[in-house]
């Protein structure tokens, strides 16, 4: 039985991306700086977690040597395994941005080659025409926000306005995208769903990648919290995806978390919601499963990126990288003989960086399952060969972009 289970660590990147002076980004090292923080002792948190970082079942898998070949250094505090086990390696990124679409299309064999829209750093975000536009087509008395935010700064900044006034928190950041929170209570989530969808059709002009929902509860700044109800609007990748390729041939590909969303809901067999790690950890377990010869699981642990890298939290960070590492034995004792997962990340988005935005790293890979001998796959040139990898493992032609390390 040949089946595969793609496991994207969101934002866990491993530094060194040649390009990373050309974002801002030269030095950035996800992984590194959150090794050398735990070493340090800086990340300690009483009752969560202390000492070294421990990754010891990631480690047995190559992620040392990955991060060492990625951008020359190994991570501080961090021992050797015994023995290493499996194909390991990191990629490059050539997709023009540093989002959640960009990298996913290109893990998924298709690389974004065009300039995705931004909206202005400096000044309002949203100009007056289209704050004009949004509002007459979603029936709003005005928006509240119409800057570059953190999603939880600006919701606590916010949110009683929001509630007292009705007007929904529109924001972005430096990806292409146009965030909406509102309260799933006082405003509606259906409410908020439709909005999303008139601003999506609104800003296909502009060429911006997404419109997110950003759906929260309680009742003051210290109370409020985002929902796992959140959605994204993505537009279409510019090609067929590893995913199209596979449902095409009657292949079942089983979407967990976030990404039906991030491909648009194309080449998706079944979505699958589960809010956080854990929860996203049970529904891919379950889904191993489900999935039969030649079917793909792909999940999305989104909470690194979310929770932690976004938040700047070195030590939330350290902690849920442990609670995963400690969960892969149980995809291991899943995998039948024939089977393949891949561990790998979309984008980096380093805790200890300046700002609050994804970070230009590149990214690990980690392939294993029964019968895999170690070997080292080298610095790929692009997060296409893992799609393609992918392809190949699951007897479907292979795309235009991107090259096997099977």
């Amino acid at each position: 039985m040949a089946r595969a289970f793609l496991l994207v660590l969101d934002s866990f990147g491993v530094g060194g991306a040649p390009d990373a002076e050309h974002y801002g980004d030269l030095g950035s090292n996800t992984l590194g700086h959150i090794a050398e923080f735990c070493a340090a002792g800086a990340a300690d948190r009483a009752g969560l977690r202390s000492g070294p970082l421990k990754l010891p079942n990631m480690s047995a898998l190559g992620l040392l040597e990955i991060a060492t070949l990625a951008s020359g250094t190994r991570p501080a505090g961090m021992p050797p395994p015994e023995h290493i086990f499996g194909l390991h390696g990191c990629a490059n990124e050539v997709s023009k941005g540093k989002d959640t679409p960009s990298g996913h299309w290109e893990i998924a064999g298709t690389p974004v080659r065009f300039e995705w829209g931004y909206f202005p750093t400096e000044g309002d975000a949203f100009s007056p025409e289209l704050v004009d536009a949004i509002c007459e087509k979603g029936n709003l008395p005005g928006i509240l926000g119409n800057c570059h935010a953190s999603g939880t700064d600006i919701i606590a900044r916010l949110g009683e306005e929001h509630i007292r006034t009705g007007k929904p928190i529109c924001y972005t950041s430096s990806d292409s995208v146009f965030q909406i929170a509102a309260h799933e209570m006082h405003f509606g989530l259906e409410r908020l769903i439709a909005l999303c969808e008139i601003v999506r059709k609104i800003l296909d002009p502009l060429n911006i990648g997404r419109v997110i929902a950003r759906p929260f509860i309680g009742e003051s700044a210290a109370t409020f919290a985002r929902t796992g109800n959140r959605r994204d609007f993505s537009v279409l990748p510019p090609e067929p995806t590893l995913l199209d390729r596979l449902v095409e041939r009657d292949r079942k590909v089983l979407a967990i978390g976030k990404i039906g969303d991030i491909y648009a809901h194309q080449g998706v067999s079944r979505v699958i919601k589960a809010n956080g790690n854990d929860a996203l950890m049970e529904a891919t377990l379950e889904a191993m499963d489900e999935a039969l010869n030649g079917d793909l699981v792909f999940t999305n642990f989104v909470d690194f990126d979310m929770n932690y890298g976004h938040r700047r939290d070195v030590a939330g960070y350290a902690a849920a990288l442990e609670a995963f590492d400690q969960r892969l034995p149980e995809i291991h004792r899943k995998m039948q003989p024939g089977d393949v997962t891949i561990l790998t990340a979309d984008h980096g988005c380093d805790p200890t960086w300046r700002g609050t935005d994804h970070t230009r790293e590149r990214v690990p890979i980690m392939a294993f399952g029964p019968g895999f001998r170690e070997r080292n796959i080298g610095i790929r040139s692009s997060y296409a060969d893992i799609g393609e990898s992918i392809a190949a493992h699951l007897s479907i032609p292979s795309g235009r972009h991107g090259r096997s390390f099977m």
